[in-house]
């Protein structure tokens, strides 16, 4: 399957932190990806990578068989980019930031803003400075659209809308993705609208990605395991079990291998009662990276 978007091995640090180190991925075309991680793992320095804006330290990345940095203007025109929702022009009206932005965009189509904009039900004259954070957030999404591009980069697409509003937008993108086979690389902090959004995901921790696979695939894998334990219980294991923890004797951990392995470790641990669980996305995401 062809790669759309390549990055080998970038490495990147803010002063002298490391943000991470020989991270490589590759999103394939027709595929929406969604890079998962807690705050300062490196999610929107990715994002700024990807739109040019920011150099790494070391590594190259590469967008519809292009290098950043080094990108004709005509392939440029075909990567749609939002960054944390923002959007100028905001004395603008609906329908002048539309007109507005049409006259650059020779493929531009109008019907892809205004859907987007009639679901959310906001009229043709209201100016976007009269609009909530969420709101306006949309606007600059749906002049997205409009720009027909064939990649999508998005960081935080769903900032400042309530839970209906995401719903919405959430089915809307993905409709629009898959009928117009766009590839789609994004990050949110609300992980529950990735579950219903990507196709694959990667889960980044502090300098380096801990899993890329397709979400059903690790949807069909990951397993949370509780059971119970005495007193002054130490929970140590191989590096298939991840973050263990003891509450009020009780077990908590998380594995992707298989459930019989996983049972036979525990109960050699002394671990009785044992119960396996699968798990949502976010809760796979807690599992991999820890509660805090």
């Amino acid at each position: 399957m062809e790669n759309v978007i390549e990055c080998r091995n970038l490495t990147h640090y803010y002063g002298k932190r490391l943000i991470y180190e020989d991270l490589s991925f590759n999103v394939p075309r027709g595929r929406i990806l969604g890079l998962l991680g807690k705050n300062g793992t490196g999610k929107t320095t990715t994002i700024n990578i990807l739109s040019g804006f920011l150099q790494p330290r070391s590594g190259e990345c590469y967008i519809l068989g292009e290098k950043i940095g080094q990108m004709n203007p005509l392939t440029r025109r075909r990567i749609g980019l939002l960054i944390e929702g923002h959007v100028q022009y905001q004395f603008m009206t609906i329908e002048q930031i539309e007109r507005f932005y049409s006259a650059f965009y020779p493929e531009w189509k109008r019907e892809a803003y205004y859907e987007l904009m009639s679901r959310l039900k906001v009229a043709p004259h209201q100016k976007i400075n009269r609009m909530s954070c969420g709101q306006r957030s949309q606007v600059a999404l749906g002049l997205i659209l409009a720009q027909d591009p064939e990649v999508l980069v998005l960081d935080d697409f769903s900032l400042g809308l309530d839970p209906g509003y995401r719903r919405l937008f959430v089915d809307y993108l993905r409709e629009y993705a898959k009928a117009e086979n766009k590839t789609v690389f994004l990050t949110s902090h609300i992980i529950q609208d990735m579950e219903r959004l990507v196709d694959d995901c990667i889960i980044m921790d502090y300098g380096r990605i801990l899993i890329q696979m397709p979400v059903e695939e690790l949807l069909g894998k990951f397993r949370r395991y509780t059971g119970s334990v005495g007193d002054g219980f130490n929970p140590h294991f191989d590096a298939t079990i991840y973050n263990p923890a003891v509450l009020r004797s009780t077990l908590e951990a998380y594995s992707m291998e298989d459930e019989q392995s996983v049972r036979a470790k525990l109960t050699a641990a002394g671990v009785q009662d044992i119960v396996a669980e699968r798990v949502s996305l976010e809760d796979a995401f807690i599992g991999l990276t820890g509660k805090y």
